[in-house]
């Protein structure tokens, strides 16, 4: 652990930006989709792929950029990646083909990369046990500010100016990333060019698989994750296709679910005073899993006040804010000197996560509210299980978290 590493709140606010700079290239840009369609003349199904494209660009770009950085350090790859997200978002904003402007997505989203996993990986660097677990819940924070500000911020720019001005606003917020990263950050991993790439990365996968809490703690934030993103991406369907509400309201309405995840968080760093972090995650196990029986007796029904189901998703997303902080901090706490492969593994299987909750939920969808929270129930549940059978492990073996 890098102790010459002072940690403040500026610190904390770039690496909080870094981890959400995925999720504003995203949600800010949906409202340009079907203007950027008509515009181009392009078709609105292959005009809906720069979200898709960004995405793959993301899932791709985490493992090797992790590993490298692992091998030469965090910040040359943190430049690298941000010089690249900034000057592909510079081709996306002025492109006039719609192929130009996907290869462009794709090549941001594997500069965007680096957000998730060295952020992650550099608070393993300078913290560990709880110390971990209040930075990477601090930084959510940060991060569930995004989702809930972002799509109204690119609704109003497409509205008042033209459909460009969301990615040259992404543009421009990578750049302002770049800026803090040059000015706040500074290097905290150790270089390691002892062996051969290759084997590095073998021996890092061995070493990962080898810690049973590294992979309790990945199992807990991936199905976690399949489960809220199942719902997350369909929730415009819930609310405005099956429930009829108004769609001025589902801004509102979808802001309640990043708000719950912050409450949570906020509260998470309080409890982190005074409680062990298997004992804090298991409070957010339960509320999550409250949540999915809740969700899974709606289902069977296939019917249920709007108040109680939303309700419902959100005690899920309050959960979160107790369980994915933590359970990162479990899983990279015994592996420092593979925090950038730990960290690129496990943000690519969050990634991988999130397509198969927003895939499955898309293929099942029939317009009836059962096959919209099903696998949110489903994964709620496995989640529960997950930590039934691992947290006697996962105590024995974390290490500071107490």
């Amino acid at each position: 652990m890098n102790k010459n590493f002072t940690i403040n709140k500026r610190i904390i606010l770039v690496l909080g930006c870094l981890t959400g700079m995925g999720a504003l290239s995203i949600d800010m840009s949906l409202a340009s989709i079907p203007f950027l369609s008509f515009d181009l003349s392009a078709d609105l199904s292959l005009s809906q792929y720069t979200v898709g494209f960004f995405m793959a660009g993301v899932g791709i770009g985490q493992i090797p950029l992790g590993l490298i950085s692992d091998r030469i350090g965090r910040m040359p790859v943190l430049f690298f990646g941000l010089v690249v997200f900034v000057i592909s978002g510079i081709v996306t904003s002025i492109a006039n083909s719609i192929e130009l402007i996907l290869f462009a997505r794709f090549i941001q989203g594997l500069g965007a990369s680096v957000g998730l996993s060295i952020s992650r990986a550099m608070v393993r660097d300078i913290s560990s046990g709880k110390q971990s677990a209040d930075i990477l819940s601090a930084m959510m924070m940060i991060f569930t500010f995004i989702p809930m500000l972002a799509p109204i911020i690119g609704g109003f720019l497409v509205h008042q100016i033209h459909w460009r001005m969301p990615f040259i606003a992404i543009t421009v917020f990578g750049a302002i990333i770049l800026f803090g990263v040059k000015k706040e950050l500074k290097e905290t991993g150790v270089a390691n060019k002892n062996i051969q790439i290759k084997e590095q990365f073998r021996k890092g996968i061995r070493e990962f698989i080898a810690y049973r809490i590294s992979i309790f703690g990945m199992l807990l934030i991936v199905l976690s994750t399949i489960g809220y993103m199942s719902v997350i991406t369909s929730s415009s369907l819930l609310i405005i296709e099956i429930y009829q509400i108004p769609v001025e309201w589902f801004g509102i309405l979808f802001a309640l679910t990043g708000l719950s995840v912050f409450i949570g968080s906020l509260i998470n760093r309080r409890l982190l005073k005074r409680y062990k972090i298997i004992k804090i995650i298991g409070f957010g196990v339960i509320l999550i899993g409250i949540s999915s029986l809740s969700l899974l007796f709606i289902a069977k029904a296939n019917q249920a006040n709007f108040i109680l189901l939303w309700g419902s998703v959100c005690l899920y997303m309050l959960g979160t804010g107790f369980l994915i902080s933590n359970a990162m901090a479990l899983a990279l706490d015994p592996l420092p000197k593979i925090a950038g492969l730990t960290a690129s593994i496990i943000g690519s299987l969050q990634n991988f996560g999130s397509s198969i909750g927003s895939i499955a939920t898309g293929f099942i969808y029939n317009g009836s509210i059962r096959n919209v929270i099903l696998l949110m129930g489903l994964c709620g549940l496995l989640t529960v299980l997950i930590f039934i059978f691992g947290a006697k492990t996962a105590n024995r073996l974390s290490i500071n978290n107490s």
